[in-house]
């Protein structure tokens, strides 16, 4: 064997038990997941990034905006440690410190989630959403992708693609720039998430699924999520919104969330 078949033989031999001991289970799915990057880091991480957001944007100052984002962020946070903990997966978000922020920008329709319950809305989103049912559906979605660990899934192919498979602490220290940016991207930070990369398939399907369980044990009924991405689609015209960029086709979407209704429908009781 030469060197270069010994170098590649030990890659491969590290990436396979990197895959076989780095795995997660994403909630209500079962699907088994990547995950190279731990908790405690990635919360941090975002923590950090979530507080230079808010510091680089104007809030809003609208009490009723906020307070609805707030109230319906609440419900839904509720709503996730109820099922995780009835699936015995609560300290999947022991770790959490839920926030809800409201972002002051008009032309900017979107929202978006971060590991440890870190969540902005932004004033845009709002006329399309009309009221909390569908906002519900918007925030159950979003939450949904941390819950399953979306961005660390992403982070993690990333670590290996873009970084060479190093640890998360390794390679902020030694690429910090680099990493900060894998970051941004893995877990869809800021509103110029049209720059982003967007969701898989499966990871979409997933928070659907999710988030519609999760908005139906908050008291939400789940069948507003079919008008909701109704007039989604409707806003598209030549330049989607930011929230559709990384987002699969409305009309597939629809689709799917009909024939996922019966079962978040089992979830559902009204408030």
């Amino acid at each position: 064997m030469n060197r270069l078949e010994s170098v590649f033989g030990g890659a491969f031999v590290t990436l396979t038990i990197l895959v076989l001991i780095a795995c997660a289970t994403v909630p209500l799915t079962g699907r088994k997941t990547f995950d190279l990057v731990p908790d405690s880091q990635v919360i941090s991480l975002a923590n950090d990034q979530y507080g230079d957001v808010l510091k680089k944007s104007q809030l809003s100052q609208d009490p009723a905006k906020v307070q609805m984002v707030q109230r319906v962020g609440q419900r839904i946070a509720i709503a996730t440690e109820t099922f995780l903990k009835q699936n015995n997966q609560a300290d999947e978000i022991k770790d959490f410190k839920w926030q809800f922020s409201v972002i002051q920008e008009d032309k900017t329709v979107n929202a978006w989630a971060m590991p440890g319950g870190k969540v902005a809305v932004y004033t845009g989103l709002l006329p399309i959403t009309q009221d909390e049912n569908g906002l519900a559906v918007v925030l159950g979605h979003e939450i949904a992708h941390p819950i399953a660990k979306h961005g660390n899934e992403r982070m993690s192919q990333g670590l290996i693609a873009q970084l060479g498979g190093v640890g998360l602490s390794v390679a902020l220290s030694q690429q910090p720039a680099a990493t900060q940016q894998l970051f941004q991207t893995a877990y869809g930070v800021g509103a110029n998430v049209g720059f982003l990369l967007p969701y898989s398939r499966v990871q979409e399907n997933e928070a659907d699924r999710i988030g519609l369980v999760l908005m139906a044990l908050a008291g939400y009924d789940p069948r507003n999520a079919v008008p909701l991405w109704q007039r989604m689609a409707a806003q598209g015209g030549a330049r989607a919104p930011e929230f559709l960029s990384t987002h699969p086709n409305p009309q597939s979407r629809i689709e799917n969330i009909k024939s996922l209704m019966p079962e978040a429908m089992r979830y559902y009781r009204p408030q």
